[in-house]
C-alpha cells in the first residue's frame, strides 16, 4: 500500500514574499526564488507578544469647562476632549526673579533664591521656599517653608507646614484641609480635616470639620470641630 502523501503548508519568504509548500514538521528550508534561509516553525508559530503593561494614569479636570480627564503620568500637556482647550501638565522650578502668570496641573516650586512677582498662578501643587508676590491657587497642596516670603493671597486644597518650619499669617487662612508638622501662627478654617503632627504647633483659633492631634502636639487657641467647640 503506497505511503500516504503528507499534507504541506504554505510558507512565505521573509525577504521576497515568495510562497512555497513545505512539510508542517520541517524546521527550516531555503526560498526557491531568492535563496533566503527560512525558519519554518518560527513563521508558523511566531513568538507570543508579551502583553502591554497598562499605562499609569492620573485624573484631572479641565481649567475651562471642568471636564474630568485621564492622562498618562509622563504627559507634558493634553487637550480637553470636550472644549479642546490646551492643558499644561509641566512642572516649574523657579530659582531666579520671574514676572509672569502660570497655569499648570503640574508642580510649581519656588526655590530659596527664586522670586515670582506680579503674578497669578493656578497650579496643581505648590512648594514655596523663596519669594512670592501675587495670587496663588494650588488645587491639591501648598507647602510653605520658613524661608517663604509670601505677599498676596492663596487658596489650596491642603496646606502643609513641614517639620522644623514655621509660617505666620495675620489674616484668617481658609483651606480645604491642613497638615501641620511645624509651627503655624494664624487663625485657620478648614472645610475638611486638620492633622496636627506630634512635632506640630498651632497658635490661633481653629474651625474644621475634623481634627487629629498626635501626642506631643501643641495647640493654643479656640477650636470648633464639626459642631463642637474646644478650648485649647
Amino acid at each position: 500500500m503506497p505511503a500516504k502523501k503528507q499534507d504541506k503548508v504554505l510558507v512565505s519568504c521573509p525577504r521576497c514574499g515568495h510562497q512555497q509548500p513545505e512539510p508542517p514538521a520541517a524546521i527550516s528550508t531555503v526560498c526557491k526564488q531568492c535563496g533566503q534561509h527560512i525558519r519554518v516553525q518560527e513563521l508558523r508559530k511566531p513568538a507570543a507578544r508579551s502583553p502591554e503593561q497598562p499605562k499609569e494614569l492620573r485624573k484631572l479636570t479641565c481649567f475651562e469647562c471642568g471636564t474630568e480627564l485621564e492622562v498618562a503620568l509622563s504627559a507634558q500637556s493634553t487637550m480637553c476632549k470636550r472644549c479642546s482647550s490646551h492643558i499644561d501638565l509641566r512642572d516649574y522650578h523657579i530659582s531666579k526673579a520671574v514676572s509672569q502668570n502660570f497655569r499648570t496641573k503640574g508642580q510649581f516650586v519656588i526655590e530659596l533664591k527664586g522670586y515670582v512677582f506680579n503674578t497669578e498662578a493656578l497650579v496643581g501643587d505648590a512648594v514655596i521656599r523663596g519669594k512670592f508676590l501675587g495670587k496663588l491657587v494650588a488645587e491639591h497642596s501648598l507647602t510653605l517653608y520658613s524661608t517663604a516670603d509670601f505677599k498676596g493671597t492663596f487658596k489650596t486644597g491642603r496646606l502643609i507646614i513641614p517639620t522644623e518650619n514655621h509660617f505666620r499669617w495675620k489674616e484668617q487662612i481658609s483651606v480645604g484641609a491642613a497638615e501641620i508638622a511645624g509651627e503655624l501662627a494664624a487663625n485657620l478654617r478648614a472645610e475638611g480635616v486638620v492633622v496636627l503632627r506630634s512635632t506640630g504647633r498651632l497658635f490661633g483659633d481653629l474651625e474644621a470639620k475634623g481634627l487629629v492631634v498626635e501626642e506631643g502636639a501643641v495647640m493654643v487657641g479656640k477650636a470648633k470641630v464639626g459642631s463642637r467647640s474646644v478650648q485649647g
